[in-house]
């Protein structure tokens, strides 16, 4: 069985960031097809260099598209956003805990705030359903299931933590299209990490995943796994920064730009 297109599908970008700056708290995977979809992550500016050089070093986990400047909260990826409000949730740190989860951080923004915006495999699952590549999490209602990696990202002064992986069952005569599909678009992490074992990963129960929803496999499926912009988001945990804000995983900002491949020079990732 196939997905059927949700209305959510064919919301505009801007319409999508004003119901959810409205209140509307939905995660993002099916929501305005075609459009590219980034991860955020806020840190005070004294340790926005090391946190950049992170992600600089781990391009296939943080495709860093945008880097705003401290205290801003525009991006020139969506015009008109506000990156306070228009992500349907976001999750604030203090020393490596979550002390809240909330649909507007407005009052929380001060202009010592640095915030980096990463591409997100959201972006490519039009594309696979336009291939007939079924989407599972979709199919059953559920956000995108996330799982912590044996596999370490390359570190920057303080920060540095596993690599983090998003989940999709796929058919096994379609495991290859989904490669080939993903690995034009670098800046929405590219081809599949790993195909296969779970344990391999260190992942020991597909049913709990760390961040997301479990999904269920069909008979001739197998797991396929990309890297995820979360790991950035657990570098910034694991770092126990006095205060950080972050999307809630599977809550992404909804860009205007398409979602075209890579050379079609609409997207460049930021060095």
């Amino acid at each position: 069985m196939f997905t059927r297109q949700r209305p959510e599908a064919q919301t505009s970008p801007r319409e999508a960031r004003a119901r959810f700056r409205d209140g509307l708290v939905a995660h993002t995977s099916g929501w305005s097809h075609g459009y590219v979809q980034a991860n955020l992550v806020s840190v005070p500016r004294r340790y926005a260099i090391s946190l950049r050089r992170f992600a600089v070093r781990n391009p296939r986990a943080c495709p860093l598209l945008d880097v705003v400047g401290a205290g801003r909260f525009t991006t020139d990826l969506a015009e008109g956003a506000d990156l306070r409000r228009d992500l349907p949730a976001y999750q604030v740190w203090s020393r490596g805990q979550m002390v809240a989860r909330r649909t507007d951080v407005a009052d929380l923004w001060d202009r010592d705030l640095v915030t980096f915006l990463l591409g997100c495999s959201f972006t490519f699952e039009p594309l696979l359903e336009r291939a007939g590549i079924p989407l599972r999490h979709l199919e059953q209602g559920v956000n995108v299931p996330m799982y912590r990696t044996n596999r370490k990202a390359l570190g920057a002064r303080r920060f540095r933590g596993p690599v983090v992986v998003s989940m999709r069952p796929v058919p096994t005569d379609l495991v290859t299209r989904a490669a080939q599909i993903t690995m034009e678009l670098p800046f929405a992490h590219g081809a599949p990490v790993h195909v296969g074992s779970p344990a391999m990963l260190g992942v020991r129960d597909l049913d709990r995943p760390d961040f997301g929803d479990p999904v269920r496999l069909h008979d001739g499926d197998v797991p396929v796994f990309w890297a995820c912009g979360v790991t950035l988001q657990e570098a910034v945990v694991k770092a126990k920064l006095p205060f950080a804000i972050t999307h809630a995983p599977g809550h992404m900002l909804i860009t205007d730009r398409r979602a075209r491949t890579a050379d079609s020079g609409e997207i460049r990732t930021v060095r």
